[in-house]
């Protein structure tokens, strides 16, 4: 496996060499779509990407865990998680090595 890491750098560039707005532009793009993302999963809504997959937000409830070192039992709070289900088209290119079909 690669160790590189896909960034918002690298979003704004694909951007501004695919669509060819200009840097700042691409930059402020990429940075919308996020936020847009990111204040509908806040609110609760499901962000459903086609053919690469779907985000959502589970609500856990509280239940209690074991400290795996010493065996102690501690609560765990309520929370809020962020999951993400990549679609079948995503599972199969990752599967298949990102090769385009």
């Amino acid at each position: 496996m690669s160790a590189k890491t896909l960034t918002r750098m690298d979003l704004s560039e694909a951007v501004f060499r695919e669509v060819g707005l200009s840097r700042n532009e691409s930059a402020d793009l990429v940075e919308s779509v996020l936020k847009h993302m990111s204040d509908a999963l806040v609110d609760g809504e499901q962000v459903k990407i086609s053919s690469f997959g779907t985000f959502s937000v589970r609500d856990k409830s509280a239940r209690i865990g074991r400290n795996p070192k010493t065996g102690e039992e501690v609560p765990i709070h309520p929370r809020r998680v962020l999951t993400f289900r990549p679609s079948h088209l995503m599972k199969d290119r990752v599967a298949t090595g990102n090769k385009s079909s």
